[in-house]
């Protein structure tokens, strides 16, 4: 079924029907966007995709609603949302129309239901809420996205679709960003694991260019890389860390403590190695003029590390 519309709530717009609304008019671009709480829309009918409205769940009749008595869960008993629902039903769809190869659509569904849907169903049933994070609450793209609603005082009868078509378009920015990044690191992963293989027993993995890494040193469980070196387009070196935990930035090894926030000649007389340019005062990433220099530089900081106690 190809709809003519695709029916929402009207009033006050929230994260799950936008983004639900993100992923149908990518698959039905040619459908119009009906928002409207009148029974001769939200009641199922062959021309059109219902969701976050109607009181029913029922995917043969398009209607994804979760408000009701009985409303759908995961398999985990977590609530969804239409969001969640529009993505069970149509996300595998939506990840072929942006390009993503098949052999990545399953995984990337997966991943993407798990790290971005699940947690706006959660916050869109209050389940979660996005003030448990602090003051970064407000920055939560479910907050972020409601700030776009008009103020109270807008009397302008097209206020709300105007709002609700500009956040529409933020929201699609941001998940197709996302989706991009999943796709890319997927591509990344080939080129990282022969990079892996390439190094052997090193502590120091050398990529053809930037690239996501860390996913993949963790799925080749390469616990002994340290270090990883690149080039950057700029035509010098970059030698990065690796982060022990997705969260943080708690390092394996850090550079040496000596080379902290130098620069030019005076990283060159603290590490030794001509064409040394910077080193972070962080201690998580420097850059060198050449390859040799960069593998120089890498060399000592894993000789460094090595010799420290074990954390």
């Amino acid at each position: 079924m190809i709809p003519e519309y695709l029916v929402t709530h009207s009033g006050g717009f929230h994260a799950d029907e936008l983004l639900s609304s993100v992923v149908l008019t990518r698959l039905f671009p040619q459908a119009q966007i009906v928002r409207s709480r009148s029974p001769d829309w939200i009641t199922p009918a062959g021309d059109r995709i219902i969701y976050d409205v109607g009181g029913a769940y029922d995917p043969d009749a398009t209607i994804f609603d979760h408000h009701q008595r009985g409303a759908p869960l995961r398999d985990d008993g977590q609530p969804y949302s239409s969001f969640g629902l529009i993505w069970k039903h149509y996300g595998a769809r939506y990840l072929a129309a942006l390009d993503v190869p098949e052999a990545d659509i399953a995984e990337i569904h997966a991943s993407f239901d798990a790290g971005f849907v699940l947690l706006i169903d959660l916050v869109d049933n209050g389940a979660l809420d996005p003030d448990a994070a602090g003051v970064l609450g407000s920055l939560a793209l479910p907050s972020l996205l409601e700030t776009l609603k008009p103020v109270f005082d807008d009397k302008d009868p097209e206020a709300e679709t105007r709002a609700f078509h500009r956040a529409l378009e933020i929201a699609r920015a941001f998940v197709e960003a996302r989706i991009a990044r999943q796709a890319a690191k997927r591509r990344a992963e080939a080129q990282v694991m022969a990079a892996i293989a390439a190094a052997g027993a090193g502590r120091v993995l050398e990529l053809p260019i930037g690239m996501p890494f860390r996913p993949a040193i963790q799925k080749a469980g390469a616990d002994h890389l340290l270090f990883v070196v690149h080039p950057r387009e700029g035509g010098d070196w970059c030698l990065t860390g690796i982060r022990r935990n997705d969260e943080g930035f708690e390092l394996r090894a850090d550079l040496p403590a000596a080379w902290a926030g130098l620069t030019g000649e005076a990283l060159e007389a603290a590490s030794g190695v001509p064409g040394a340019r910077f080193c972070h005062n962080g201690r998580f990433i420097a850059a060198a003029a050449t390859r040799e220099a960069v593998l120089a530089l890498a060399d000592l900081a894993v000789v460094e590390a090595m010799a420290e106690p074990a954390r």
